[in-house]
């Protein structure tokens, strides 16, 4: 009797240890260095269709639905309800940069355009300014090499010719038997 219950004491001990030991394992991941070290890959997600500043100045009040479709492309949005409205909206969620959205809404009278609404648009070249992330772009090794360079390694040896096979003779036999 005294065996067994040395075994179920000892058997508990073990399992309480190794539930201790699992919880604070689980818990070890909350130090300061680890949030910088295990960080899930997050996507970069564009939706929507960008529109420039330089984009919306070209819009002239007046401009045909065709002329406006070639200066900011197909809308986002275009609603049976709304025939008149066209929206463009333009968003980017990127790991460690804020999400970025910008839209614009044009709509139409009689065909023409009729009214601009929409966010301050950045320039192209603000945008592209706005999608670098600060690292530093790795360094883009040299891919031809001067004389110099090239003077330090031997020289390559000259490929030899294969050997040609020795002619065949001049005189074939026929390839069908003789008439009879």
């Amino acid at each position: 009797m005294t065996a067994i219950r040395t075994f179920r004491f000892f058997g508990a001990c073990v399992a309480i240890v190794s539930l201790t030991a699992g919880l604070v394992g689980c818990g070890g991941f909350q130090n300061p260095w680890s949030q910088d070290t295990f960080k899930p890959y997050v996507p970069e997600v564009v939706q929507g269709n960008f529109v420039s500043k330089e984009q919306r100045q070209a819009l002239r009040i007046g401009m045909p639905r065709s002329q406006v479709r070639d200066v900011l492309g197909t809308p986002l949005v275009s609603s049976l309800f709304h025939a008149d409205r066209w929206d463009y909206a333009f968003s980017i969620k990127r790991q460690g940069v804020p999400e970025q959205k910008f839209h614009l809404t044009v709509t139409f009278k009689n065909e023409a355009l009729a009214d601009i609404e929409g966010d301050e648009l950045p320039s192209e070249a603000e945008f592209v300014q706005r999608l670098s992330s600060g690292r530093k772009p790795a360094r883009v090794p040299t891919l031809q090499a001067s004389e110099e360079q090239l003077s330090k390694f031997p020289p390559a040896r000259p490929v030899a010719q294969p050997q040609t096979a020795p002619a065949l003779p001049a005189s074939y036999p026929p390839l069908e038997a003789p008439a009879r």
